[in-house]
């Protein structure tokens, strides 16, 4: 059986350079140019290793997911709803802001911008987005029926909350906040937080 030509490329740096691509210009403001000038393959390769662009953008935010938003889950494993928020938020300042990193979140980056023609990947986004704060509701269901929530609280409703809080600051960061900014916003959140 004949062996195919090996890649000449290192596969898992290719999709971090793609990743920050996408992270720093959106889904539709990237293009095949741009991703294999920063992936440094041609097309065919890109295509060979990775499909599509489409396939590439949902490689990439899985990547994401994994690594720099893994803050995401490891919050909700705070023992209190307050302790999950103040990490989830503290958490987010920092990630968005990382110089090592685009600034802001890829989950909002990339749909900020998406027209009819990637509406796939609005969708993809809005679903994981909405898959996220589902789960922040079912870790606040769970402290209420502990009794860390109160009663009058709505797990829906604050999750919503905190989900939005976390995207504005995720547009913030992309417009230049600085992480003192974000950690201002945090403050201002644990301070209203409920005694």
């Amino acid at each position: 059986m004949a062996m195919g030509r090996p890649r000449e490329f290192d596969a898992e740096k290719a999709l971090e350079s793609a990743l920050h691509v996408f992270w720093r210009k959106g889904y539709e403001g990237t293009s095949l140019s741009d991703l294999t000038e920063a992936m440094g393959i041609n097309r065919p390769s890109l295509y060979a290793a990775f499909g599509n662009k489409e396939e590439l953008f949902r490689k990439a935010l899985d990547r994401y997911t994994e690594g720099p938003a893994a803050f995401n889950r490891e919050a909700l494993k705070e023992p209190t709803a307050r302790k999950v928020v103040e990490r989830l938020l503290a958490a987010a300042a920092v990630a968005m802001t990382d110089p090592c990193h685009p600034a802001g979140c890829l989950a909002v980056q990339g749909a900020l911008s998406c027209g009819e023609a990637a509406q796939s990947i609005r969708e993809e986004l809005t679903k994981r987005r909405a898959t996220f704060e589902a789960e922040l509701r079912l870790r606040f269901e769970r402290a209420k029926a502990a009794g860390d929530l109160s009663a009058a609280t709505d797990p829906a409703d604050l999750a919503r909350y905190i989900s939005t809080v976390i995207q504005g600051m995720a547009v913030q960061a992309a417009g230049g906040a600085t992480r003192d900014d974000l950690k201002r916003v945090v403050d201002m959140v644990l301070r209203a937080w409920p005694a």
